[in-house]
């Protein structure tokens, strides 16, 4: 079998589809209310917000009613929808919404509406809406409680408004309660979810032809932007997809089953999954059902959300709609139930599996899939780091979950990122602090380096590069701006640490989990990281003259990062008594700050140094490849250490630390599945949106990779096939791209290229070119490629070997230090849509700047 056929066998059986501290209730003086530009906002005058005539309480479910005729149906009935906190909307008996509304707010004084077209769901005659309503009424690491409940909807059906106010029915479903026992930890805002349906005496509430007369009408609470929900933002992300109900992959009784003494039923699920539990039984009533998964307790004494259902007497059916997450769903069933079906529904931030990276080590393989696999269970309102824990916007792991999305899944990710970035600045305060998570009532600290990596070149800069959104930089630029003028430099000409620890006043000052943590090495790289990345915004933005600014920054943090922090053999901060900290020395790489005379000892200092946590690994295993070290990296990644253990066990998502300790599935965790698309294959933008992009692999000892990168321009396909005879780098490129390609000079470190064909067609033969085929031209070398640009199309690349005496690792190559032929065929090259002539000339008279 040829390795791209086998790669795509292997990806087919092993990477399973996606279905898929308190703040007063009043405005917060220290918040920057000012930005209202990265979404739409919009202020009704006609719809009201309703509630019952009590304000809460907490995990109070409620049930709206609306009935009206129409003669005919509309073109469209465009409806915007509104509720603090979450709903569920069914027209003429139909489910039209399963989980609607997104956490408050975009602003710490805002909501969000969902917009959507029912005309399907209408028809001629009576009408009915049924929406069921959940008011979390607590604050949580990703939700800010507004103190009261609310419904808000508008709809236009030509001649007919239908708007939310005092003629709608509603009623306070009386079969949810509280549970006793243990209960969600303080970062969630979600509650458990008990339905006694002893209790459940409301009746076909949903049905067109319910009697709701004895019914209280609701009462109006305000109108848009009145407080306490402000104005309205439009929700910027897709609604969940939805999978319907689904068997479970295994159970560990058979069906149908009657339990003779209390039995927990273990339901297994194809992979981590964001899940709705559904039971259909019998029973005699009384009974209390306890519905959890295997990721109920991530940590001692920390728990995540669970339900419980009390049975009424005789046949059944329950779905439990609060999410939860896991690979198990344990039913703990007390004697004397009759268990006819157990299912679930998967429901999840909607978008597909797209790309894919598969190669001649199955052990990368199974990284990627997991870290791909974590990606997704970590994404819904927003991007997480852990959906049992704490479901919150930590941006230290949404940097590197952005940055992997654009390598696994399909451009309506996208969306999500987005929508982080907004969250994080319109959240600004007044003091121009950034901080996260956010959205969140109960949480305002500044985590400083964490800022720093979301608003550098990591973070923002790569959303804008891999998407070519100017939008988001254009609203966030201002705030990193005011942002990055709070840090100040010490008398070295760098950048003084802000922050302390968990329980003083003021910044957290956290870098990572673990010890021998040198944080003035790690302050300066991130803050350099930033500046730079600052710099390219306000060029972006036609802010050119703060320019000036990050110049003289920048210039003091290079004139003076080595001559403070490098001790002859690594990096380390005067006055640090830890021991020597690979996180630092391989962020200095990564920054750019340590130039290649010191990567030698570097690579001493990351074989020999294994402190970072999974969120700084990634930093340090890109630095091995920037180096030119990518076996080190592949070698490090294997080690019993770091990355084994997750690969070798059942779970399909990565833990939170190493040692497969903490949660199963942390959003931190997946930085090698960028690490191995991007470096490996070899795939990156050098130019936003990929109109210009490169293809370096560095596949180091893997002989064979087949890599699928779901591009904004369309997919780009890379296949490699290697052997001690012959180099071969098959390249899809879509429309809209110019593609420099590199053929690998040293495949292994003593075979070394001796002739390239593409397409069959021999065009460079022992350094010299001897030939020109249609779309290619020869743009030059450097110390590890022969570099070729190539526009759309399909390209077959061959390169035949030949003994030559080299040790590849000693090279040390920059990429950027290309020597250029004279062809003059490159003013020639058209490419279509956004990739100019302009472009070209750059890739041909300016080949040593980095931004190429």
């Amino acid at each position: 079998m040829k390795f791209k056929e086998y790669s795509i066998f292997l990806l087919l059986m092993l990477n399973l589809p996606a279905s898929y501290m308190l703040y007063s209730r009043d405005k917060d003086p220290t918040i920057n209310y000012s930005n209202g530009a990265a979404v739409e906002a919009l202020n009704m005058n006609s719809g009201k917000w309703i509630w019952q005539s009590i304000d809460g309480p907490e995990n109070t479910w409620a049930c709206f009613r609306k009935s009206f005729e129409l003669t005919k149906i509309p073109a469209n009935a465009m409806t915007k929808i509104s509720v603090d906190s979450k709903y569920w909307l069914w027209i003429n008996e139909q489910m039209v919404v399963f989980e609607g509304g997104l956490k408050q707010g975009p602003t710490p004084d805002d909501s969000y509406y969902d917009q959507l077209d029912i005309v399907n769901y209408l028809r001629t005659g009576k009408n009915t809406i049924a929406v069921l309503v959940w008011y979390f009424g607590k604050d949580g690491f990703s939700h800010i409680d507004r103190g009261k409940g609310a419904f808000f909807m508008e709809c236009e059906l030509n001649d007919t408004t239908i708007i939310s106010d005092n003629t709608w029915k509603i009623k306070v479903h009386p079969a949810y309660e509280n549970t006793s026992g243990d209960n969600p930890n303080f970062r969630l805002p979600e509650s458990n979810v008990r339905f006694n349906a002893q209790k459940d005496n409301i009746g076909n509430w949903i049905d067109t032809d319910f009697d709701d007369s004895s019914w209280p009408n609701a009462t109006e609470k305000g109108t848009p932007p009145d407080s306490p929900w402000g104005s309205l933002w439009l929700r910027p992300i897709p609604q969940w997809k939805n999978s319907g109900l689904l068997d479970y992959s295994d159970l560990s009784v058979t069906l149908p089953y009657t339990t003779t003494s209390t039995t927990t039923i273990s339901a297994k699920l194809p992979y981590n999954v964001q899940l709705t539990p559904y039971l259909d039984i019998g029973a005699p009533a009384g009974l209390v059902i306890d519905i959890r998964t295997d990721a109920y307790e991530p940590s001692n004494n920390v728990y995540s959300v669970r339900a419980e259902y009390v049975t009424k007497s005789g046949s059944q059916q329950y779905e439990s709609l609060g999410w939860m997450n896991g690979h198990y769903v344990y039913y703990k069933i007390p004697a004397g139930v009759t268990i006819n079906s157990l299912k679930y529904r998967e429901t999840g931030y909607d978008c597909e599996f797209t790309g894919s990276f598969t190669c001649s080590d199955n052990f990368f393989n199974t990284l990627w899939i997991k870290a791909q696999r974590t990606l997704y269970i970590n994404m819904r309102d927003t991007y997480m780091d852990c959906p049992d824990r704490e479901r919150g916007l930590w941006w230290g792991d949404a940097v590197l979950e952005i940055g992997e999305a654009f390598y696994a899944l399909d451009r309506k990710s996208d969306m999500l990122a987005k929508k982080c970035i907004s969250n994080m600045v319109d959240w600004q305060k007044s003091d121009n602090t950034l901080y996260a998570p956010v959205p969140s009532g109960n949480w305002d600290r500044e985590l400083p380096l964490q800022t720093l990596a979301s608003i550098g070149q990591y973070g923002f800069w790569t959303y804008y590069l891999y998407s070519g959104d100017t939008s988001a930089i254009d609203d966030a630029y201002p705030h990193v701006k005011e942002y990055l003028n709070i840090w100040t430099s010490d008398i070295d000409g760098l950048i003084n640490h802000r922050g302390c620890g968990w329980s003083c006043d003021g910044p957290w000052g956290w870098s990572d989990w673990g010890s021998n943590i040198d944080e003035r090495l790690l302050d300066n790289c991130w803050f350099y990281i930033a500046l730079k990345a600052a710099r390219d915004m306000a060029v972006l933005t036609n802010n050119e003259t703060d320019t000036a600014i990050y110049d003289t920054k920048i210039q003091s943090i290079e004139n003076n990062f080595n001559r403070v922090l490098w001790q002859d053999e690594h990096y380390k901060s005067p006055g640090y008594s830890g021991d020597i900290d690979d996180r630092g020395n391989g962020l200095a790489v990564v920054a750019g700050l340590a130039d290649s005379s010191k990567w030698p000892q570097i690579r001493t200092v990351l074989a020999n140094k294994r402190h970072a946590s999974p969120y700084m690994e990634k930093y340090v295993l890109e630095a091995l490849y920037i180096m030119g070290y990518e076996n080190d990296a592949l070698d490090r990644m294997k080690r019993s250490d770091r990355y084994a253990p997750m690969v070798s066990n059942d779970v399909t998502t990565l833990y939170e630390n190493f040692g497969n300790d903490g949660t199963f599935n942390h959003g931190w965790s997946g930085g090698p599945l960028t690490l191995l698309s991007q470096y490996a294959a070899g795939v990156a933008p050098e130019t936003a949106a990929f109109g210009i992009y490169h293809v370096f692999p560095r596949e180091g000892e893997l002989t064979g990779i087949h890599s699928v990168i779901p591009s904004v321009k369309g997919t780009i396909e890379v296949n490699i096939e290697k052997n001690r005879s012959n180099y071969a780098l098959n390249l899809n490129s879509p429309p809209g791209t110019l593609a420099k390609v590199g053929i690998p000079k040293y495949p292994y470190a003593d075979r070394i290229v001796d002739l390239i064909s593409i397409n069959s067609t021999e065009i460079w033969h022992d350094g010299s070119l001897t030939g020109t085929t249609e779309g290619v031209d020869y743009i030059g070398e450097n110390t590890r490629y022969y570099i070729f640009s190539v526009v759309p199309g399909i390209y077959n690349f061959s390169a035949t070997l030949t003994d030559k005496t080299a040790t590849l690792n000693n090279i040390n190559p920059s990429p950027f230090e290309l020597r250029i032929h004279s062809n003059p065929a490159n003013e020639k090259l058209i490419v279509s849509d956004n990739v100019k002539l302009k472009q070209i000339q750059i890739l041909k008279n300016n080949p040593c700047n980095e931004s190429n």
